[in-house]
């Protein structure tokens, strides 16, 4: 964690371990994955190609990505390189985010950008937020269209390089080389276990653009104190302009009952890669980063000259709201001298609060599905945007098995009178209803999350399968 105030550096510390258990510490120059806190240095590379001439936030997205489609083709005509930042296409929060985790999987960059055109809206275009990550993907591939060259490169040479931040990662890297890089965890019981360990070789990801960068707490200083202090040189890093363009509002969100009480807030909008909102009468810029066992959140008070950084390699999305919102009360309302304490509280109750319709339901009653009992159902399954899974015996079990996907296979339960596929995989982490309507001979599968409130990202409800052949 680490504070910066005035342009300075007053606080920077880091505690725990790369690995649980291991021994080796987290320092300030620990690599960890800063998840959606990338979408923002997406957008300053952007920015840095509108000052260069390369594009316009207003071009269509045709012009650099002929190939760009989505489901409605007048809003193929008139989606602009702005309207992939804000998260106003209409689409369902986390529309097609089974193309980008879990990971590791096999779709690429330009099955992203050819999913698009089967993913139907939930809302009219430009009409509400809802956050998208696939946007973000195409973001990516329009800068490297009007630059010239692959994402990973010209962030290196647009952001990394010119602001010094000279341990964040993007693209393919040696662990071993690099090293000290921070491991995410998931929490069982007491402990934490690692989980979605790197490899010697940390592979380029497709989702570099909205979520892929990895950083140091130092460099996220770094980072931060850019948008606290601008470069008043002759020939600024990025123009005046953009700065603006980046921090203003461009897509209302809504003002949660949170924000209401803790902050006193009236507003709260999307900028490019940026949240803006007003708390306790002053302008806070900020965002969240989140990955399986990767925590992150950048918060600026650029009216107070504060801003702080806060990294965390564990499930931990209680501590980074609770950490982060002391620190904001220190500047925004210190009178107030509200506490971790008064934080923790304050999240039991709205648990508390929240209506039975919205938690997980009780599907401890399970048992493994019968070949028999599943036998008209059973088969290999299309969706047009995710692609072909199966549904076949294996044993006396039932298995489902993504192409694509393979983290997400799993052994298919039966819940009272409903088909729950449990997952392999412990840190896939929302469980999936299978729906084949009423009749067995459909030819048909839907999927739901088990868990409403689990993460939007198993978009499990913007699949339609449709069954294309038997088992092998």
């Amino acid at each position: 964690m680490g504070v910066i105030e005035h342009g300075e550096v007053v606080y920077r510390r880091g505690v725990g371990e790369l690995v649980a258990g291991s021994g080796e510490p987290v320092t300030p120059e620990t690599l960890f994955k800063i998840a959606s806190n990338s979408k923002s240095m997406t957008t300053a590379l952007l920015a840095r190609l509108v000052d260069a001439g390369k594009l316009r936030w207003d071009d269509p997205v045709t012009k650099h990505l002929p190939q760009f489609r989505m489901y409605d083709d007048w809003v193929t005509r008139e989606m602009q390189v702005r309207d992939l930042l804000i998260h106003d296409s209409g689409l369902r929060a986390g529309a097609g985010d089974l193309m980008l985790w879990p990971e590791p999987n096999s779709f690429s960059r330009a099955d992203v950008i050819h999913g698009l055109r089967y993913l139907k809206p939930v809302h009219s275009f430009r009409s509400r937020y809802d956050y998208d990550n696939l946007m973000y993907i195409v973001a990516g591939e329009v800068a490297a269209a009007a630059g010239g060259a692959p994402y990973e490169i010209l962030l290196q040479r647009e952001v990394f390089e010119p602001l010094g931040l000279q341990r964040c990662r993007i693209g393919e890297w040696n662990r071993d080389s690099v090293g000290n890089v921070a491991q995410p965890h998931r929490r069982e019981g007491d402990r934490n276990l690692p989980v979605r360990e790197d490899g010697a070789v940390v592979a380029n990801t497709t989702m570099a653009a909205a979520g892929g960068v990895r950083c140091s707490l130092d460099d996220m200083l770094t980072w931060v104190r850019t948008w606290l202090r601008p470069d008043n040189a002759a020939a600024p890093w990025l123009s005046a302009e953009q700065r603006r363009a980046l921090w203003s509002a461009q897509m209302s969100m809504p003002v949660s009952q949170r924000q209401r009480d803790w902050d006193g807030s009236h507003y709260s909008a999307y900028g490019y890669g940026w949240r803006l909102a007003d708390v306790d009468g002053t302008f806070k810029v900020s965002h969240t980063g989140t990955l399986m066992g990767m925590y992150s959140v950048v918060t600026m008070l650029p009216e107070r000259d504060v801003g702080f950084v806060v990294l965390i390699n564990g499930e931990a999305e209680e501590a980074r709201t609770v950490l982060n919102q002391v620190l904001v009360k220190r500047y925004s309302a210190p009178a107030q001298r509200r506490d971790v304490a008064y934080y923790a509280q304050a999240l039991e109750r709205e648990r508390a609060a929240t209506p039975p319709a919205q938690r997980a339901p009780d599907t401890s009653a399970r048992k493994p599905a019968t070949t028999d009992a599943m036998r008209p159902w059973l088969g290999r399954y299309g969706d047009p945007w995710f692609g072909e899974v199966s549904l076949c015996a294996q044993g006396a079990r039932v298995r489902f098995v993504s192409r694509k996907s393979p983290m997400l296979s799993g052994t298919v339960q039966r819940v009272d009178a409903r088909w729950l596929v449990d997952w392999d995989d412990v840190s896939v982490d929302a469980e999936a209803w299978l729906d084949f309507g009423a009749a067995p001979d459909t030819g048909t599968m839907k999927m739901a999350k088990v868990d409403p409130e689990a993460d939007f990202s198993y978009d499990y409800e913007d699949l339609a399968f449709v069954r294309v052949g038997g088992c092998d």
